[in-house]
């Protein structure tokens, strides 16, 4: 196990109805002009932002708000976020939604005080100053509820990248799982895919003897693989929810990543592909990640067979453990495809001609990238052509 500093300040407010209790936790830590953050018009036609604003007026905390988060946030509606906070004097971002809102609000807490573009923490610039974020989540699936990370695509020219610091850790999320019970099935299963995805980037490591983390990483998908099938045969079940809900949490404040080198790799790629489809992003993970995993299997095969036993059940091959491994592989393809979701181009809407400007758009050049294993150029492409073709 590596050296590792892990550091989670964030306060988890859980259960049913907490949502009620936004303006003493925004009170708490320190808000008076609060900017209420959301998406479409579900937050509000729920009665949800409702329910929030009231609990604001109660505490006497100000607020305005701004609606209208995409998936796959925009760097358009960041800059109007920034301008509205500087205007009203906003000093605390309350982002009421999923990953998008959380993380369209994160990059407007990074623009607020910089004398500059914010997209430039987007392009590598180091974050040195945020405004406090907290978060009233509606939809299990990217972890941001509790990471200090954030993805905004640039309309122009339909780039999608990230940015992170321990200063965009929200300072409280309020997790409601009977919030999540309205979503649609598809929703749901990206956001399934999204939180599994997070698991195995971290998951696939060469770093030995993390046998902690490992257990935490395998809890985590094997939740997954018991609860996602629960829910969606019964959006009302309240406690499959509920521990979706954590294993979302849990999977990406880093407690199942710490002192083991991690890959994310399979981030990068889907991350062009939804920036170029504009997809849902757990879509383009659940075609991704199995073809990435085909790929690479061979780096370290008794780690696939691990997965493949420990986690999806399979009978160890000790005469051929390739077979295992790929019978993990050919399990979690088979588990994604039964909860809807995509496993090829074709079914996410992609196509095959586009894989050079895929891999252009990835951009590394010459180079390589990646912690599990190194990929270059030739190397993505093939990934995205074992995708275009993926089959159970």
């Amino acid at each position: 196990m590596e050296n590792f500093n892990f550091y989670s300040p964030t306060e988890f407010v859980f259960g049913k109805g907490r949502a009620a209790e936004a303006g003493l936790l925004v009170k708490k830590y320190g808000g008076s002009k609060v900017l209420i953050h959301y998406g479409g018009g579900s937050a509000v036609k729920s009665g949800l932002v409702g329910t929030v604003k009231k609990s604001l007026d109660d505490a006497g905390v100000k607020y305005c708000e701004l609606g209208g988060v995409k998936p796959n946030p925009r760097d358009t509606l960041v800059y109007k976020g920034i301008d509205l906070c500087r205007a009203e004097g906003v000093d605390f971002i309350l982002a009421v939604g999923g990953g998008s809102v959380i993380d369209s609000s994160k990059a407007i807490a990074i623009g607020v005080p910089y004398d500059g573009d914010f997209w430039d923490m987007y392009s590598g610039k180091r974050v040195e100053k945020a405004l406090p974020v907290a978060t009233v989540l509606t939809i299990a699936a990217a972890g941001s509820e509790g990471s200090g990370d954030s993805v905004i695509t640039k309309e122009d020219g339909m780039l999608k990248r990230g940015a992170g610091s321990d200063l965009l850790r929200p300072r409280f999320s309020i997790m409601d799982p009977s919030l999540t019970q309205t979503l649609p099935a598809y929703q749901t299963a990206c956001g399934a895919t999204d939180i599994m995805a997070h698991v195995f980037e971290r998951y696939f490591t060469n770093t030995k003897e993390v046998e902690i983390t490992d257990r935490l990483c395998e809890a985590v998908l094997m939740t997954m693989v018991k609860e996602t099938p629960r829910v969606i045969a019964d959006p009302n079940n309240y406690e499959a929810r509920a521990n979706i809900m954590w294993a979302g949490t849990v999977a990406h404040t880093n407690l199942c990543g710490v002192g083991r080198e991690q890959d994310w790799n399979s981030h990068g790629l889907e991350h062009e592909l939804s920036g170029l489809y504009d997809v849902a992003h757990g879509a383009g993970l659940a075609v991704i990640m199995p073809a990435w995993m085909e790929y690479v299997h061979g780096h370290n095969v008794m780690r696939f067979c691990q997965m493949a036993a420990r986690v999806f059940g399979c009978q160890m091959n000790f005469e051929d453990p390739e077979a295992t491994a790929l019978e993990g592989i050919r399990r979690f393809r088979t588990f994604l495809r039964s909860i809807g979701m995509p496993i090829n181009f074709d079914e996410l809407g992609a196509k095959e001609e586009d894989i050079p400007a895929l891999v252009e758009k990835f951009g590394i050049g010459d180079g390589k990238t990646g912690g599990f294993v190194k990929l270059n150029k030739n190397d993505i492409t093939e990934i995205y052509r074992i995708a275009a073709h993926a089959s159970l």
